[in-house]
């Protein structure tokens, strides 16, 4: 048998182990189970990744990776910045409906990292890079369409974020179609208005 090499076989099992948990949930991903699904041993993971923890980060990556690729696609081209954001926004709520993107996973594994403390240093690093990549597009949108951001784009970006992950819970834990296109119109309209100064920024105490 023909040796395969560590970086041939870490796409591999981050597949494998997307495949794995996206049938049987993340509970289900097991090293020893991600080594079965793709028909190695359980030493070829370890080999590959060093802990469960390395490999679940790894496949937050990739899913990660794939989303930002495909709404950054989404883009308009010679579009203004609340015709940007408007179809960035709608193309990441289409990952959302659609099974095969994966995105389901991905909140599945953010929320089984919130309670695993051996992930919380992957979990802050996923979830950073996130804003990042966010706050990144808001920018890139900005300066195709010649618009000022008035607020930091990393804050507009996690204002967003703040709002789409709460959409994303109430789509996975109770869906509603009609109050989903308002909450998401709605988010669009104040993400924009935040950029360029236009939302009126109510004190709330917090003390």
């Amino acid at each position: 048998m023909a040796h395969v090499t560590a970086a041939e076989r870490r796409p591999q099992l981050i597949k494998a182990a997307i495949d794995l948990m996206s049938r049987e949930g993340v509970a289900a991903g097991s090293t020893r189970a991600i080594a079965a699904e793709l028909g190695v041993s359980q030493a070829t993971v370890h080999y590959t990744f060093g802990t469960k923890e390395d490999l679940y980060r790894a496949v937050m990556d990739q899913i990660t990776d794939e989303l930002t690729a495909r709404v950054g696609r989404a883009a308009p081209e010679g579009g203004g910045f609340a015709e940007t954001v408007a179809a960035l926004a709608g193309e990441l709520w289409r990952t959302v409906l659609e099974p095969a993107t994966n995105h389901q996973l991905l909140t599945e594994l953010t929320m089984f990292a919130l309670r695993t403390p051996r992930l919380a240093e992957a979990r802050q690093e996923h979830y950073r890079r996130v804003i990042e990549v966010t706050a990144q597009l808001v920018a890139e949108a900005a300066a195709r369409a010649g618009h000022e951001l008035v607020q930091p784009a990393a804050t507009v970006a996690r204002f967003f974020l703040a709002g789409f992950d709460g959409l994303t819970m109430q789509r996975l834990c109770l869906p509603d179609d009609a109050s989903e296109r308002v909450g998401l119109q709605a988010l669009v309209s104040a993400t924009v208005a935040l950029a360029g100064g236009r939302l009126e920024l109510a004190d709330v105490p917090t003390d």
